[in-house]
């Protein structure tokens, strides 16, 4: 009897791992057919796994693009046939218990060099979709003073406009 019991138990949780991972896998499917999307400048195949009210903030401070700001931003970088090419080399996908969001962190190999990229994703109508995208410029810790300086000044402005605002 308790061999029974620890023996579902077993298959239990290895049905939860592979339903997890199955679920992972689906995601890297997204993301990775996402950066590949705009590689080939298929504007309707990058927005398509986007939700309609999805965010994408950019490396630029003021770049926090809503969906319909974003695709207007980009269709002439799409319609000149070169997006841009991120490829992740690295990536942590994190499922919720109800299986109906996720979220992630990946290094990616850019045009920019090594970046981050960060979300999360929901599920729609059984399909992952990704809602919020954060691109990042990786710095390594060792630079940070020389880029601090670099961008000092603009920052500073930008800075007093936004505290203004508030």
């Amino acid at each position: 009897m308790k061999g029974n019991i620890l023996l579902l138990g077993l298959l239990l949780a290895s049905m939860t791992i592979g339903a997890q991972n199955t679920e992972e896998r689906k995601i890297d499917e997204v993301l990775d057919g996402w950066h590949l999307a705009a590689a080939n400048a298929d504007f309707e195949a990058y927005f398509d796994k986007m939700t309609e009210d999805g965010v994408f903030l950019g490396t630029d401070a003021m770049e926090n693009w809503q969906n319909d700001e974003f695709r207007t931003f980009s269709k002439p970088y799409f319609d000149k046939g070169k997006a841009w090419s991120f490829t992740a080399v690295q990536r942590n996908i994190y499922v919720d218990e109800s299986g109906t969001f996720a979220w992630f962190d990946e290094l990616l190999d850019t045009q920019m060099k090594i970046c981050r990229g960060s979300g999360v994703l929901k599920k729609v109508n059984g399909q992952w979709k990704i809602a919020h995208y954060v691109l990042s410029i990786a710095v390594p810790n060792e630079y940070v003073d020389e880029l601090v300086q670099i961008k000092k000044e603009k920052d500073d402005q930008l800075l007093l406009e936004l505290k203004k605002k508030q």
